[in-house]
């Protein structure tokens, strides 16, 4: 396991739909970041609209199984396990892939969200799992600059979790690892963004933004 786990506090049930991967889909949520261009500060404890953004991440998880945050554990209005990656602040590819060993299940897919993109939601991920039927798995774009392109990638998405693992490099090679090589081998359809769900919050002036939508 990437490293010491516990539950979440509070919390109903799941959640969880029907339709394909309804009974095999779960999430990681990625909250562990230093926060560097916030002055440090905890991303997941920040407030957007009278919410954390650790409570717009697990909101944006409604129709998982299961849920595991790689991050500081909280109280949670929702059944979660906490980890974390062993060492610490081992980048997306170390917490991802600790999420995934601290995983109580073995879903066919598996969902991976930043912490700091509050406009994700439930519906996103239900775009994502749809378009990755017939593939390796799909991730949230930004609207490229030619219309009907995506552009960047986004840390929101979901991924066949049986080529995850053929792909997923050995323990000692995962702290520092760069998720654009992780993927790379992967068919992954690109989802692009709808509004300003792309929107993530790196920067005091990004937190300003969301706040006065």
């Amino acid at each position: 396991m990437g490293g010491a786990a516990g539950e979440g506090t509070v919390g109903g049930g799941a959640g969880g739909g029907a339709g394909d991967g309804a009974r095999g889909f779960c999430v990681v949520v990625l909250a562990g970041g230093t926060g560097a261009r916030l002055g440090g500060a905890d991303k997941g404890a920040v407030e957007v609209g009278g919410r954390t953004l650790l409570e717009h991440a697990l909101a944006a998880c409604a129709d998982a199984d299961e849920v595991v945050v790689v991050g500081p554990t909280v109280p949670t209005t929702r059944p979660v396990t906490f980890t974390v990656e062993e060492p610490a602040r081992g980048g997306p590819v170390a917490g991802l892939l600790a999420g995934r060993d601290a995983l109580a299940r073995r879903p066919r897919l598996l969902g991976v969200l930043a912490v700091d993109m509050p406009r994700v939601g439930a519906h996103t991920f239900a775009r994502l799992r749809a378009a990755a039927t017939g593939r390796d798995g799909a991730f949230l774009h930004e609207p490229g600059p030619t219309p009907g392109e995506p552009g960047r990638r986004q840390l929101a998405g979901v991924v066949d979790l049986v080529r995850l693992d053929a792909v997923a490099p050995p323990r000692e090679e995962r702290h520092g690892a760069a998720l654009h090589r992780l993927l790379a081998p992967l068919d992954l359809a690109a989802v692009t963004a709808e509004r300003d769900e792309a929107v993530d919050v790196d920067t005091w002036a990004d937190l300003r933004g969301l706040r006065a939508d």
